[in-house]
């Protein structure tokens, strides 16, 4: 599986996790432990340090970059994080082509945390510079992990400057949070619009009054004010108005019939005195006479005096 070349190093290896090493501690950075035979040929060849290894997956395609902790590993075989074989996607026991590489000094990197519970820490640019003493390259893609107060906190490389990969060994570097994976937008409220009673520009329009007749005050001839109807709204107001003008009307008769008031013309409603039995026909024919004597005419020349 080696493949020879004085000047560059490319393996492929069995890669497994590291927990079947029991150095599950590890977990939380990007360094690789690697065979002895691998630091035999890096030894006689002009390799810059740190050292730095390109990791491809060859069914996908994918690749990633490393650092090494340590030449410990049996033959044949390389031990990764176990977030770095799923970030390139390899399965335990699969083929990994490892490639000497070097990258550029990192000057800026955006990280995008997967909740928000990492951007709620007290200090998380302190604690990126802690955890990255675990870390010796980045490469944009990557989902890294760190351990903070033995809670684990999972974040995208979104960008790297001034190259896709970098080494963030002994440099200074800008950090960048993109919005955790997580954050949502708060709701909005809607508004709530207050109208005032004086805004010219919120006055309700009004609604134009009905019409409904017959809805004067009812007068006596007498002077006196009959006693008030209420008034009706329901939709049958023409009924309402006639009944009410049948009640004016009966009070107006009802006046004419009291004592002391003048009444125009004959009033068919009175009924004649009852005669006595003790009088004759021909007094009351001659009274009749008197009678129809003394009734007023219009425009006959006659003259005739009211009894005081």
């Amino acid at each position: 599986m080696e493949q020879t070349n004085e000047s560059s190093f490319k393996q492929a290896y069995r890669c497994f996790p590291l927990s079947d090493i029991n150095k599950s501690h590890l977990e939380a950075g990007n360094r690789i432990i690697m065979p002895p035979s691998a630091l035999d040929r890096l030894a006689f060849m002009e390799v810059e340090y740190p050292l730095l290894f390109e990791i491809e997956n060859p069914a996908s395609g994918q690749v990633s970059h490393c650092g090494v902790l340590e030449f410990s590993a049996d033959e044949g075989f390389v031990f990764l994080p176990n977030w770095m074989m799923k970030t390139i996607k390899l399965i335990e026991g699969e083929l990994v082509i490892v490639k000497k590489t070097s990258l550029p000094k990192g000057t800026y990197m955006k990280i995008q945390p997967h909740t928000m519970k990492f951007t709620s820490l007290t200090n998380p640019k302190a604690v990126l510079e802690k955890a990255f003493k675990h870390f010796a390259c980045l490469t944009i893609g990557d989902t890294i992990l760190i351990t903070h107060n033995h809670e684990d906190h999972y974040l995208d490389i979104v960008e790297t400057k001034p190259s896709n990969a970098i080494s963030v060994v002994e440099t200074d570097c800008e950090v960048e949070f993109a919005q955790p994976l997580d954050y949502k937008e708060p709701e909005k409220k809607p508004k709530t619009v207050i109208t005032w009673k004086n805004d010219p520009d919120c006055k309700a329009q009004e609604e134009p009054a009905k019409f409904t007749p017959f809805t004067g005050a009812a007068r006596r001839l007498d002077g006196k004010t009959p006693p008030a109807e209420p008034i009706s709204t329901s939709d049958n107001g023409s009924d309402a108005a006639a009944e009410r003008m049948r009640m004016t009307t009966d009070l107006i008769v009802k006046s004419h019939k009291r004592q002391g008031k003048l009444v125009f013309g004959s009033d068919d409603t009175i009924q004649p005195a009852k005669i006595s039995k003790s009088v004759s026909k021909q007094d009351v024919k001659e009274g009749s006479l008197k009678i129809e004597e003394q009734k007023f005419q219009p425009f006959t020349g006659k003259k005739y005096i009211l009894a005081g």
